[in-house]
């Protein structure tokens, strides 16, 4: 073979590798560039990761169930009144001063009732106020767990008198208010920058809920909410 043969065809070849080189680089760097382009502008068009931010507020809603305890410390007609487990509702105001650290103030209803007492189950509907401390543990991220304390008052609306015998006397016991404390976890879930989800459990102390009973009550309460933030 000459020599020009030679250099003719390392010419061929070599042409040859470089469309081979050409190829596969609009077969794959072509399509991983348009992939990362499309990346980058969904990127750039993706709402911006909520979290708890200060000076915010917001109010939500909630339901759940209250799980009761007993009414007195001593027995009625053999048998110890209770404050039976019902579903409960409410509202809650929320302010954050800082993304970490917050106040709420909340209301709730019980649809609740007084149960092993004389002439059988009682209405005893119990309202709650609260204001609470709340301590935003993971503000930065849309899933914000964080815990709550605080203090209040409960009201308790018997449906009528509780008529019975304690200690080998006759007495009446109607419904009373008195203070309550509380403390809780939970956890938000964004699902936009302004509405959340909530999941709270929370135990609560009742000083008494009907008169003459020194009983103190311990209690809880598990709630899901939604929440509008502005």
């Amino acid at each position: 073979m000459s020599e020009s043969n030679s250099r003719h065809g390392l010419s061929r070849a070599l042409r040859f590798s470089a469309r081979l080189r050409a190829n596969s680089f609009i077969k794959y760097a072509v399509p991983r560039s348009v992939l990362a382009a499309i990346a980058a502008l969904a990127l750039q068009s993706a709402p911006v990761m909520a979290q708890e931010q200060a000076r915010t507020e917001s109010v939500e809603i909630f339901g759940g169930e209250q799980f009761g305890d007993k009414l007195t410390d001593a027995p009625v007609s053999g048998r110890n009144p209770r404050l039976n487990d019902n579903a409960l509702a409410g509202i809650r105001y929320n302010y954050n001063f800082t993304g970490m650290w917050g106040v709420q103030l909340s209301s709730g209803y019980s649809w609740s009732r007084a149960s092993r007492v004389p002439g059988g189950d009682n209405k005893l509907g119990v309202t709650t106020v609260d204001l609470d401390a709340v301590w935003n543990i993971t503000p930065q991220f849309p899933l914000v767990a964080y815990m709550l304390a605080g203090a209040g008052y409960a009201w308790a609306n018997l449906d009528s008198p509780i008529a019975g015998v304690s200690n080998g006397r006759a007495f009446v016991l109607a419904d009373s208010n008195g203070f309550t404390a509380n403390a809780g976890i939970g956890v938000k879930y964004y699902v936009r920058n302004n509405l959340y989800i909530d999941l709270l459990a929370r135990y609560r102390y009742l000083d008494r809920l009907v008169s003459t009973s020194n009983q103190h009550m311990n209690t809880s309460e598990t709630t899901l909410g939604i929440g509008w933030r502005f």
